[in-house]
């Protein structure tokens, strides 16, 4: 009798609180407009990119992170995790054997038949699709809601936006510089107006030169380029050296970027990835183009 009477009030207090289970469900909104809700926090997460794996850690999920796509580097934590192929190349049959309770995916980097594999497996998988600076914030805290480190994930946010308000500060109204981002030389690689290092050009008073074009990564010719005469050429590469092919543009000394030495280097895991680090690549990227200013103004003088 007390057993049943006891079992009764549990049954009570539940229905009036909430069960254990559902009080931790998680629920959200990912970049691709998909509601994905978790029955509790994740703790096997595997990411499908280097930038996403930066974030997790960033978000205070790294601990629950069991693989991860090649050149997942930073933090120094992450290159012990075991991999699960590269972002365009994800070996599934290795990503299922980690059995993760969420996949966190890159919607332009990935591939769509990947991501519709582990849909159709019931393996949840949140998409992140970065496409200006503050949306690196906002990931940050779906991250830590989704795995349970919102404490941390909020206030890395923070933080994060706080630096980012103290750029744009520093660097709004200044003179537009029109410049030339080179992502690669062959093919010869820019970014749009619609990318997120366009988003970092736009704060420190950059003017794309190829924005209006509508692919994210276009392809250019040289002289799409010489025709551009952009006043500054930004280059990033593979590592963290200068790459030889920027000062290739010395041949064309009458090239504004080449006649007042505004031929840049940012490392590209500094820019080119949508984490907290993209701000060391913004203050960089804003620093060369003051130069740039600078030497234009010397030169009217």
């Amino acid at each position: 009798m007390n057993a049943r009477y006891f079992a009764a009030a549990f049954a009570l207090i539940c229905s009036l609180n909430g069960a254990p289970a559902a009080a931790s469900t998680v629920s959200i909104r990912d970049d691709s407009g998909t509601d994905l809700t978790l029955a509790q926090p994740a703790r096997r997460i595997v990411s499908l990119a280097p930038h996403l794996t930066e974030l997790l850690f960033a978000a205070g999920a790294g601990s629950k992170v069991v693989g991860v796509v090649s050149y997942s580097d930073f933090p120094e934590a992450a290159k012990s995790l075991p991999h699960v192929g590269s972002y365009n190349n994800v070996d599934l049959e290795a990503l299922i054997a980690l059995k993760p309770d969420l996949v966190v995916a890159w919607k332009s980097g990935n591939r769509d038949a990947h991501l519709d594999r582990l849909a159709a497996l019931g393996v949840p998988v949140y998409i992140n699709e970065p496409r200006n600076l503050d949306d690196v914030a906002r990931a940050l805290e779906s991250l830590g809601t989704l795995a349970g480190t919102d404490t941390i994930a909020r206030a890395a946010a923070e933080q994060y936006r706080t630096r980012l308000q103290d750029l744009r500060t520093r660097y709004s109204g200044l003179s537009p510089v029109r410049t030339f981002y080179q992502v690669w030389d062959r093919p010869l690689m820019t970014i749009n107006g619609e990318h997120l290092i366009g988003d970092v050009m736009r704060l420190c008073g950059g003017e794309n030169v190829f924005a209006a074009l509508p692919q994210l990564a276009p392809t250019v010719s040289v002289e799409a380029v010489l025709a551009a005469n952009p006043e500054a050429i930004v280059a990033s590469g593979m590592g963290d050296e200068r790459p030889e092919w920027l000062d290739q543009w010395r041949r064309w000394p009458s090239l504004a970027a080449v006649a007042r030495n505004n031929l840049f280097f940012i490392p590209p895991t500094l820019i080119q990835r949508h984490t907290p680090r993209i701000l060391d690549g913004a203050a960089r990227l804003c620093e060369q183009l003051d130069n740039a200013r600078q030497r234009a103004a010397v030169q009217l003088k």
